[in-house]
């Protein structure tokens, strides 16, 4: 009997490391990119990338990041429609958000979120109050700022990336309710949870500044905050994830959280030493999001492709900004090479499950 107990457990053990082991990646579309540069429409007749993603009656919505040729580089969001998640058409030739000239957006609205409450939808996001210029011309997170007196406010001197809120009822009109972030921090990556938990919206970001002993991490990480009515964020923020492999030397978060019976799932991004981008995913508490329940040790998306690898920015970058689920499909919007919209796909249960099995 001791024998037959003590094989059981052996076999049980080399089944679970055996799983362990198991990789999993989001299948991508063979008809990638999805949505390519314009050349009839200047805004976007170079870059059409890292979209939002919304789903709801049988539309797919896909809200992305455009710029023309321009040397300044002014950077909006257009829009598109689909009805089965692959292919997209422009909803119309001018952008539903630019940049105002005399605005604290005024060089650039860009990479954002989107989520809905009631019958509103609430868009983060980011922006510089100057045009970045054309950064890959320059070395890794180098962006053209101008030259100012000392007394100018540090967010102009340096055209800092901030984050800012937009609502609309039909994803066309937006009314900018205004900055989300603190105006001295480089605080990008601002994404909504789509629920009120226990009667808070709650945040993630990525303030590129806490790093060092006082912030318990060296690299910029991801960041979890509430707040009473989605604008006030003055409370202090709890330090959720930071890098531990070799390919998330420092991350970031990418897509809004979704709910499943597991947790919820979110997916962020890794960047190496090299400056190459690859997608994580991991579970937080649906009661408390500050929690995680599992984390995979392994990535799930990475730069294979010619466009995810050549396309303006030079490292490689698969850089996700929406996700949705319909029926038991997830679908993933990711931008390629700050230049190119191209989706992934995987079953919802299989990804969870993979997640659970993967964790650290």
């Amino acid at each position: 009997m001791s024998n037959i107990f003590d094989s059981t457990i052996c076999i049980v053990f080399k089944w679970n490391t055996e799983l362990k082991k198991i990789k999993m990646k989001l299948k991508k579309f063979e008809g990638n990119p999805i949505l390519s540069p314009n050349p009839e429409n200047e805004w976007e007749s170079l870059v059409t990338t890292n979209p939002a993603a919304w789903y709801e009656d049988g539309t797919f919505y896909l809200l992305y990041r455009a710029a023309g040729e321009d040397k300044e580089h002014h950077i909006h969001i257009g829009l598109a429609t689909s009805t089965d998640g692959f292919n997209f058409k422009r909803v119309q030739d001018k952008p539903v958000l630019t940049p105002d000239p005399n605005g604290f957006d005024a060089g650039s609205v860009e990479d954002p979120r989107v989520v809905k409450f009631g019958d509103e939808y609430y868009m983060t996001y980011a922006f510089r109050p100057y045009p970045p210029g054309q950064y890959w011309k320059n070395e890794y997170d180098q962006i053209e700022a101008p030259k100012l007196s000392e007394f100018a406010p540090k967010c102009l001197r340096e055209n800092v990336g901030n984050t800012a809120l937009a609502v609309s009822k039909d994803l066309i009109n937006f009314k900018k309710v205004g900055r989300l972030t603190d105006p001295s921090l480089d605080d990008r990556d601002v994404i909504l949870f789509p629920e009120k938990i226990n009667s808070k919206f709650f945040m993630l970001h990525r303030p590129k500044n806490y790093v060092g002993p006082k912030y318990n991490t060296e690299t910029p990480a991801i960041w979890i905050k509430s707040s009473e009515d989605m604008m006030t964020w003055n409370v202090a923020s709890t330090l959720l994830l930071k890098g531990e492999e070799w390919w998330e030397y420092k991350v970031g978060g990418n897509t809004p959280p979704l709910r499943t019976n597991e947790g919820w799932l979110m997916l962020y991004h890794g960047v190496d030493k090299n400056f190459t981008y690859r997608l994580g995913a991991c579970l937080l508490d649906l009661e408390d999001p500050t929690k995680i329940l599992y984390r995979t040790k392994d990535f799930i998306l990475e730069p294979e492709t010619d466009i995810e690898k050549n396309g303006l920015y030079k490292w490689g970058v698969v850089f996700p900004t929406g996700n949705v689920i319909v029926d038991d499909t997830l679908y993933v919007y990711y931008g390629a090479s700050d230049q190119w919209c191209c989706v992934a796909t995987a079953n919802i249960h299989e990804l969870v499950q993979f997640i659970k099995q993967n964790t650290k």
